[in-house]
């Protein structure tokens, strides 16, 4: 059986969720943040990733924000949906009900409540499950830096072998376990670089794109990088790559996902606050941010 004819070559935002200054959720504002990304040759949108605050919303919340955002994204571009829980049957739920929502594919972080048994084994079974009960092609995601676990290169070959998993989005920067997995996996799993700051390596090494945070406030640069890399202009990709990396560094490692919104306000989007736990950036933090911004020549 062959799989889903989806590409997944080129750049996508991870956007964040908008919340207004109650806290709700700011469906008005994602339309409108959208409708100016949508300007731009992206290849389409993750929707309730990792940037999109996804662990804070309710079920009712994170299908109001695949509505809207499946209304605000243009048929010709890609809207992947975050929809990975953390039991296989909430997760093939989820994934249901974003297919109803309009989303072309699943994005599904690893289960990692209970780490010390989600083995290779564990994991399979999960993806293969899912996989199995989904309307839609799913992309396995894995968030070490956060979830503490990693899916192991054989158990993605294996996991590749299933028609309707597509991808992976491989956010671990580990150069070499993405050159094994593109090498193990063929032609039609697709693997995208999970940050900007290795989005260059990746595609040396066989990424067809990449999901890159920086693409939510430099949209541009992800695409030049992107286009001078397909050109065969390396040089020209090697120096841009070396300007995203403390830009990128910022708006992700440094200051997280408050950083990411006070950015998305100094470029002139709706950033908004952040969801508790999460704290907003201190008045120091909005300077040191304001500063790594000037300097790579965004503001």
């Amino acid at each position: 059986m062959n799989k889903p004819v989806i590409s997944l070559s080129g750049v996508f935002p991870p956007v964040p969720t908008p919340f207004d200054a109650e806290g709700e959720v700011a469906i008005r504002k994602l339309i409108e943040n959208l409708e100016r990304w949508n300007q731009y040759d992206l290849s389409g949108y993750v929707v309730l990733g990792s940037n999109g605050e996804a662990g804070f919303l309710s079920v009712e919340e994170k299908l109001r924000v695949l509505e809207a955002a499946r209304q605000a994204i243009p048929p010709d571009k890609l809207m992947i949906a975050g929809a990975g829980c953390e039991s296989t049957r909430q997760t093939i739920a989820l994934t249901r009900q974003a297919a109803q929502a309009g989303a072309d594919a699943a994005l599904l972080v690893t289960p990692h409540y209970y780490d010390p048994q989600m083995t290779p084994g564990a994991l399979a079974h999960h993806y293969e499950a899912v996989a199995d009960g989904a309307p839609i092609p799913v992309l396995l995601y894995t968030v070490p830096k956060f979830t503490h676990v990693d899916i192991d290169t054989a158990t993605v070959a294996r996991l590749a072998r299933h028609p309707n998993i597509i991808g992976i989005k491989d956010t671990g920067g580990n150069m070499a376990k993405m050159a094994d997995t593109v090498r193990l996996t063929g032609p039609d799993f697709q693997v995208l670089a999970g940050s900007a700051g290795f989005f260059l390596a990746g595609l040396t090494l066989g990424a067809v794109g990449g999901i890159l945070a920086l693409s939510n406030v430099a949209p541009k640069k992800c695409l030049d990088l992107y286009q001078l890399f397909q050109a065969g202009k390396m040089e020209e990709a090697a120096a841009l790559q070396r300007w995203m990396i403390p830009v990128n560094a910022a708006i992700t490692a440094r200051f997280g996902i408050a950083g990411l919104k006070v950015a998305l306000e100094m470029l002139g989007y709706y950033g908004g606050p952040v969801r508790s736990p999460l704290l907003a950036l201190t008045g120091e933090e909005q300077r040191a941010l304001w500063e790594v911004l000037t300097e790579g020549g965004l503001l």
